[in-house]
């Protein structure tokens, strides 16, 4: 079975990801933005007992556009955010895209949520499902 690391700036906090994930997808919402200083955001969803965590995180609890929670789990040495877990999907865990630093996974996205929140230069892949 495929395993693959996740780990924050300074490598202090990794996560081990077993298999394949169940969906790729990015995010226009605010909140993203915010979140990771980018035009989007990038994530991997895998189910809870498919991730392990090593290394000391804190969590940060912030309320989305849509209104549902998502607990981030951040580097307190690097201030990486690696992983969250959002309340609306009890047994998933999101994690960064960039976090896994391979060039040749996550493949590109399945899922765009926010499309309409999405900047005007953000063109999403072909075949990419487009949700508002």
């Amino acid at each position: 079975m495929t395993r693959r690391t996740a780990a924050c700036a300074c490598g202090q906090l990794s996560l081990s990801c077993e298999g394949e994930p169940l969906r790729v997808s990015i995010c226009h919402c605010l909140a993203c933005k915010r979140r990771t200083g980018s035009a989007f955001s990038y994530q991997v969803r895998y189910p809870e007992a498919a991730v392990t965590v090593r290394g000391r995180h804190s969590d940060f609890a912030k309320a989305g556009d849509s209104g549902n929670v998502a607990r981030f789990g951040f580097c307190p040495q690097c201030g990486s955010t690696v992983f969250w877990r959002p309340d609306a999907l009890p047994g998933i865990v999101l994690v960064a895209a960039g976090a896994f630093a391979d060039p040749e996974f996550p493949p590109p996205p399945q899922v765009s949520v926010y499309g309409d929140r999405r900047h005007a230069w953000v063109a999403v892949p072909a075949g990419c499902e487009e949700l508002e």
